[in-house]
């Protein structure tokens, strides 16, 4: 196969990881920065470029799309769909994912667990919001944050409040969450690959720290998941329409709660924490199901 993924840096591990197992496996891979990629649209010529050349017609292509540059990667990515190049994860499906509350809306709409979450656009509410979701402490998130960052535990109201005007101050949209306190600043993601979960780690966070992201300075080891684990992380993929994601999840007292499905997971933590071949798993699934024309977008618009 011919395959392009879309990438601002192909030096990070993950991308690295995912060319080695492409090219291991007699695949052709490029590389582009989704950044340096433009889009032609007119009626006798509609079609990427890329170092003023027109992009060949790829087998499949690899969306590793920012978050700070998702409308623009999304435009691109729908672009190759349209040519009926297959994409490791759609478009659409991908959109579903970023807005955090358009996902948990779709989640909660077919029942999965998750932590009690409120939306208000007015600062005069956050006492009402903060009652809504159970009281202090609460979770208080950027819409757009990724690695933990957008994320502050507040364990009073005045500090609730307080954070909740400065960002609606600054016009930035923000959810509040309970905090589950039972999972003890430690979170489960479950790396799902065309329907199987593949590998799963548990990520808890540094001494003082209730964000457990690895980036924040968390470990992460194996675990095995119950049977409520695997069919939430099964279940929640599903939802968004995404065939590779990474479901991240709260163990509290009532279940799994997800808290995040991330539809570009970082390899390095989970390879390191089960030493499972992922990115092998991933451009396996390519493989197998890789076809031209077979994508929702197509026709569609």
């Amino acid at each position: 196969m011919r395959l392009v993924m879309l990438a601002r840096n192909a030096g990070l591990y993950s991308h690295q990881r995912l060319v080695e197992a492409a090219r291991s496996r007699g695949h052709e891979i490029d590389v582009i920065n989704t950044l340096h990629v433009h889009l032609v649209i007119g009626p006798n010529d509609t079609g990427l470029r890329h170092g003023g050349r027109k992009l060949p017609l790829y087998d499949a292509v690899i969306p590793r799309i920012g978050a700070s540059v998702t409308s623009y990667g999304l435009a691109i990515l729908r672009q190759f769909e349209m040519q009926g190049v297959y994409p490791l994860n759609e478009s659409v499906a991908i959109g579903r994912s970023r807005d955090k509350l358009r996902a948990l809306q779709l989640l909660a709409r077919e029942g999965i667990g998750l932590p009690a979450t409120a939306f208000a656009h007015d600062p005069r509410k956050s006492l009402d919001v903060i009652k809504e979701v159970g009281g202090v402490p609460v979770v208080i998130k950027l819409l757009e944050g990724t690695q933990g960052m957008g994320v502050v535990l507040a364990e009073t109201e005045a500090s609730a409040a307080s954070i909740i005007e400065a960002f609606s101050a600054a016009n930035v949209d923000i959810m509040v969450q309970e905090f589950v306190r039972e999972a003890g600043g430690s979170d489960i993601r479950a790396f799902v690959v065309g329907g199987k979960v593949v590998a799963a780690m548990r990520r808890s966070g540094r001494k003082g720290e209730f964000r457990s992201n690895l980036h924040r300075g968390g470990n992460a080891e194996a675990v095995t998941l119950s049977d409520a684990e695997h069919e939430t992380a099964l279940h929640s993929a599903r939802i968004l329409g995404l065939n590779v994601c990474g479901v991240d999840m709260l163990q509290s007292s009532r279940g799994p709660m997800v808290m995040e499905v991330n539809s570009s997971p970082g390899l390095e933590g989970i390879e390191a924490a089960t030493g499972i071949d992922v990115a092998g798993e991933i451009i396996g699934f390519l493989g197998r199901h890789a076809r031209h024309g077979d994508t929702e977008t197509k026709g569609n618009g």
